[in-house]
């Protein structure tokens, strides 16, 4: 077994790879991203998520302590959000409307997505993705159920992406998924560990296993979808994937807490 200490730094490292992967937070990790590193890391994937939906929580703290409503509110929280993880995710949801959307041929799909311009379909996916979210959370309104709900959505919808990197093939040899490598067993479980508990906790057991149920159609779904149109997944795919997690988490807290 691995001595202690050195179990201890393997894990800080491997926060601190995951966070800097889908943040733009000053917390690289000094190990090489060689070797299936990225990989392993998956596993603090939902735990770096919770660190950007306990942010969002505190500006929507601050933002309600200021007197602001929540439809106010809530848009300076996914603008913070979108800021601290560079827009990454959503960037990945755009280029994958474009995508799947726009090209006729599976070449011409892979050319769209690594396109750094927006087109139609990535700009109503947006709108989409943040009109959901922000109706979503203003309905919850309540400062305390916005951060649970803020919190799990991000932990959750970020729990589920090793088992995606590790079921479905990455499109191309050169992208940012074939070069993190597919994800060890132990690290997509630890991942969907924290993501359940994150939704029990938060949500309750009733909301969590409808939360669950609804990310795995959806991830079964756009896996569907991507294999089909572009032969597996990509980095936009994963952020498309992340982005769809957060919209349903967040809508599945809403209805219940407005249904009573």
């Amino acid at each position: 077994m691995m001595p202690r200490a050195e179990l201890f730094k393997a894990v800080i490292a491997d926060l601190r790879m995951a966070t800097s992967f889908v943040t733009i937070l000053p917390v690289a990790s000094s190990r090489s991203a060689a070797d299936g590193a990225i990989a392993r890391a998956t596993w603090a994937l939902p735990v770096a998520g919770l660190l950007v939906g306990l942010a969002g929580a505190l500006v929507y703290k601050v933002s309600s302590r200021f007197g602001l409503t929540p439809n106010l509110a809530t848009l300076l929280t996914l603008a913070t959000t979108a800021l601290i993880t560079g827009a990454l995710h959503e960037d990945g949801l755009a280029d994958t409307a474009d995508g799947l959307g726009g090209g006729r041929t599976r070449e011409r799909k892979l050319e769209i997505m690594r396109d750094s311009r927006i087109g139609t379909y990535g700009v109503c996916a947006l709108i989409l993705s943040f009109g959901l979210r922000w109706s979503a959370l203003a309905a919850i309104a309540n400062p305390w159920a916005v951060a649970l709900a803020l919190c799990a959505a991000h932990t959750a919808a970020r729990a589920g992406v090793p088992a995606f990197m590790s079921l479905v093939p990455p499109a191309r040899p050169d992208g940012l998924s074939a070069s993190a490598g597919s994800p060890p067993g132990r690290s997509v479980a630890i991942a969907f560990a924290v993501g359940t508990l994150a939704l029990a906790l938060a949500l309750g057991p009733g909301k969590a296993l409808v939360s669950l149920i609804l990310l795995s159609l959806a991830g079964l779904m756009l896996a569907r979808l991507a294999i089909r149109q572009i032969g597996g997944q990509s980095g936009d795919i994963l952020g498309a994937f992340e982005q769809i997690g957060e919209m349903l988490i967040l809508l599945v807290a809403a209805s219940f807490r407005t249904g009573g």
